[in-house]
């Protein structure tokens, strides 16, 4: 089973992205997969009030919403009890130390990484080759390469 093949019928997942391009290709993979997309919301505000409204199984999250690092949106979620994945640019040394079990996907990323992650931390891996530092909350960043294996 691949990352493809998860199927995430019946979860909702939030995005909160300040970047449309990404928030958008996360959409449509997270949908493509079957998962219900809150958002993709581009501040903490608009996705806490949705959550308000609507609980999510779990949150794709954004570091920097253009103003550096933050988690406050973080931990409001994990008041929420909604477990959080970090899809960020930054290195993981910027995680404190109450998120470091958490997931954290390092950008750029492939989008079919956040299906799998989003199944991991919602059972529904059923045994699928997930990335063994996805699941430990490490950094994960995939290269993108041509069919050759040579950078684009």
């Amino acid at each position: 089973m691949t990352a493809s093949d998860l199927r995430l019928d019946g979860l909702s997942v939030l995005i909160l992205e300040d970047e449309y391009i990404l928030a958008d290709d996360a959409r449509r993979v997270l949908q493509r997969a079957g998962a219900k997309v809150l958002g993709p919301f581009g501040s903490a505000l608009e996705a806490l009030t949705a959550v308000e409204r609507s609980k999510p199984d779990c949150a794709v999250l954004d570091l920097n919403l253009g103003t550096g690092p933050d988690f406050g949106p973080a931990r409001a979620l994990r008041a929420y009890g909604v477990p959080v994945v970090f899809f960020s640019g930054y290195d993981t040394a910027v995680i404190p130390a109450d998120f470091r079990k958490a997931h954290f996907l390092q950008k750029p990323v492939h989008m079919a990484m956040i299906v799998d992650v989003v199944a991991a931390i919602c059972g529904r891996s059923a045994g699928g080759p997930t990335d063994s530092r996805a699941r430990r909350g490490e950094s994960l960043q995939l290269a993108i390469t041509t069919d050759d294996g040579s950078p684009p």
